[in-house]
């Protein structure tokens, strides 16, 4: 069976083809939004849904050509439902849905950390379960056990700020614009490691949570003396 993807979730409009008799994925691509957002200093929702719409059918014709299939031969279509942009989801859903209707095909609604968790299943040294997934995802960053597909148990999570939300929010504070993670890790790349003391949280702990408040507030203390 070929399964075609499509994910809307935020200021990326990806669409994939995945074939199921040998278990790979046969094609898939994606659009980024960067460039629209940059002027702005982030993702503005309602023009993440408006440009959804104008690459879904140009995407999922690519991915087909790519893969030398036709929609015809579609055999389920798979979308994130959810978490993410309100609009920007509704727009992948009344797609997969009318695509769905039109083909007589089943269309099933996936939550897309549960699509993180399960991803590595598609590389080329897929884990056996269980394993361990660390997911860190726009405003999650959690510790998974994964025994199966269905089955999963938190390990651990941040008790304040996801890891991704500080790293935003210090490339911010820093003036390094958007997307400012990119920038922030190429400037990483060229510091001077122990110069600043960074605290490190929850080290200590006897649990497998996360804590990101207090480093942003460290950076901030330490970029406003530095002036």
């Amino acid at each position: 069976m070929l399964v075609l993807g499509i994910e809307t979730s935020c200021d990326e409009t990806g669409v994939a083809l995945y074939d199921a008799a040998d278990g790979r994925l046969a094609a898939h691509a994606v659009h980024s939004q960067v460039a629209m957002h940059e002027a702005y200093g982030g993702v503005v929702p309602e023009l993440a849904s408006r440009d959804h719409i104008q690459r879904l059918v140009p995407l999922t014709r690519l991915v087909l050509e790519r893969a030398h299939r036709s929609m015809a031969e579609l055999g389920g279509i798979g979308y994130t439902e959810g978490p993410g942009l309100a609009g920007a989801l509704l727009v992948g859903d009344s797609y997969a849905q009318a695509l769905g209707l039109a083909l007589g095909i089943p269309v099933i609604g996936i939550h897309h950390l549960e699509g993180h968790l399960l991803s590595p299943l598609l590389s080329a040294r897929r884990p056996q379960f269980p394993f361990v997934a660390l997911l860190v995802s726009g405003g999650h960053t959690q510790l998974m056990r994964v025994d199966g597909v269905g089955e999963y148990r938190l390990l651990g999570e941040t008790q304040d700020d996801a890891a991704g939300e500080a790293f935003d929010k210090t490339a911010k504070l820093l003036g390094l614009g958007y997307p400012g993670g990119p920038a922030l890790s190429a400037l990483a790349e060229r510091g001077q490691p122990g110069r600043y003391a960074l605290p490190r949280p929850m080290l200590a702990s006897s649990d497998l949570d996360f804590s990101f408040s207090g480093l942003k507030t460290a950076v901030l203390l330490l970029a406003r003396k530095a002036g």
